[in-house]
């Protein structure tokens, strides 16, 4: 149980590299390339969990078919405590980078300008975010609504200074997620609908919204 999420990182870790070097283009990594290949990489590892399903037995299906939706029914406290290392060394990490995320919001020149090294520091914040993802997704699944709507939400109230933004945007995803586990257990009982379809349905029309008023 306790390597579970380290074997998690790993693989994501794995991924994000080869993405990252597919998407560089003479020094620079463009952001178009990198989207793509993360979307084409995702279509193909879940045609390989389909496949590799597809020879299980009925209820491990469904167990592994409610994982892939975003479910946290059944977590225990070994899990929760396999994630605690990660989170101590990986959380206090990203929240000293806040000063560099103020200044990558001015631009890769001005940021050069101001001694950013972009990327390296672009390199350390993937890092990061690769391995806090796929160790929380290794517990709970894919759950993806949240790290799309928090950080716009978290936003709204206390700003775009990362020192108060990421802690803000962590306590809201944590918010949602508690609220959106409890209606799908309290509003379609006898059935429990996974918490990651309860975020889709709340989160997607505000995300729509969000792309509405920036286009």
């Amino acid at each position: 149980m306790f390597y579970q999420p380290l074997f998690a990182m790993a693989g994501g870790l794995l991924v994000a590299g080869f993405l990252y070097g597919f998407s560089k283009r003479n020094g620079k990594v463009r952001p178009a390339y990198l989207l793509l290949g993360g979307i084409g990489a995702s279509a193909g590892f879940s045609a390989v969990m389909l496949i590799m399903a597809s020879d299980m037995e009925n209820s491990s299906y469904q167990l592994v078919a409610r994982w892939l939706a975003g479910n946290i029914w059944g977590t225990s406290w070994h899990q929760v405590k396999a994630l605690i290392p990660y989170l101590i060394i990986l959380i206090p990490l990203l929240l000293t980078k806040a000063p560099v995320l103020d200044l990558l919001l001015l631009g890769e020149e001005a940021s050069t300008a101001l001694g950013i090294k972009v990327e390296r520091e672009r390199r350390t914040l993937l890092m990061v975010a690769v391995a806090l993802a796929a160790s929380c997704i290794a517990v709970s699944g894919g759950i993806g609504f949240i790290g799309l709507v928090a950080p716009h939400m978290a936003r709204r109230f206390v700003g775009a200074r990362h020192r108060a933004l990421l802690p803000a945007a962590m306590l809201l995803g944590s918010l949602l997620l508690l609220l959106a586990d409890t209606m799908g257990r309290a509003l379609f009982q006898p059935v429990e609908l996974p918490v990651g379809i309860v975020i889709s349905v709340l989160a997607a029309p505000y995300f729509l919204f969000l792309l509405r008023r920036q286009v």
